[in-house]
């Protein structure tokens, strides 16, 4: 590898590491003002299904959290998964969120059970549902090793598309892990045409 080449990659992720950190950030300024300022209003910003200012949620929900332990529970996998999303390409990231974003919050919206949906878990579902199926549609080598690492870490959070804990969006979760399998099959596609 030349100096060129080790300075591209170092850029690349210091790239990487600002719009993850920038996001992450922006979770807890949020939940520091919801809290302190709001006292919790802010949460009413979620997607409400069926109810046509519910809609506004689409693009708020991933912003607002219930509490400090629903938000650390969010950040970890957030960094992880959402880094792991950028580890091929940095814009497959900002395609597999909006994708994830669109389509879970509209088939929370559609189908989910009346309360307010809020928190990051709708993405990061949609970021495990792209990085298991990203091998299956790409069908290159390291896009296979990288389905099959995630899955053999990550395999167990596939559980929480199913309903059973009470006061979590499961359906936010499965929705979220449908919009993470539209974007890999999506991308692949677009990758295809670009060769």
């Amino acid at each position: 590898m030349s100096s060129q080449e080790g300075k591209a990659i170092v850029k690349e992720i210091k790239t990487q590491l600002t719009i993850l950190g920038g996001l992450a950030a922006t979770f807890w300024a949020v939940e520091i003002i919801d809290v302190l300022i709001y006292r919790g209003h802010l949460d009413r910003y979620g997607i409400y299904p069926r109810y046509i200012p519910g809609l506004r949620g689409i693009v708020w929900s991933p912003f607002l959290h219930g509490d400090f332990t629903h938000l650390i529970a969010n950040t970890a996998p957030f960094l992880i998964l959402g880094w792991l999303v950028m580890l091929q390409e940095t814009a497959d990231f900002f395609w597999v969120s909006a994708i994830a974003m669109l389509v879970g919050g509209m088939g929370v919206w559609l189908f989910g059970s009346p309360a307010f949906h809020i928190g990051a878990s709708g993405v990061i579902f949609g970021y495990l549902g792209f990085l298991l199926s990203r091998g299956f549609f790409e069908r290159n080598f390291p896009s296979i090793a990288l389905s099959l690492g995630v899955g053999f870490v990550y395999g167990g959070l596939i559980w929480g598309v199913l309903p059973g804990q009470p006061g979590v969006s499961w359906e936010g979760h499965l929705f979220g892990f449908i919009g993470g399998v539209i974007a890999a099959r999506f991308l692949a596609r677009r990758k295809r045409k670009l060769r």
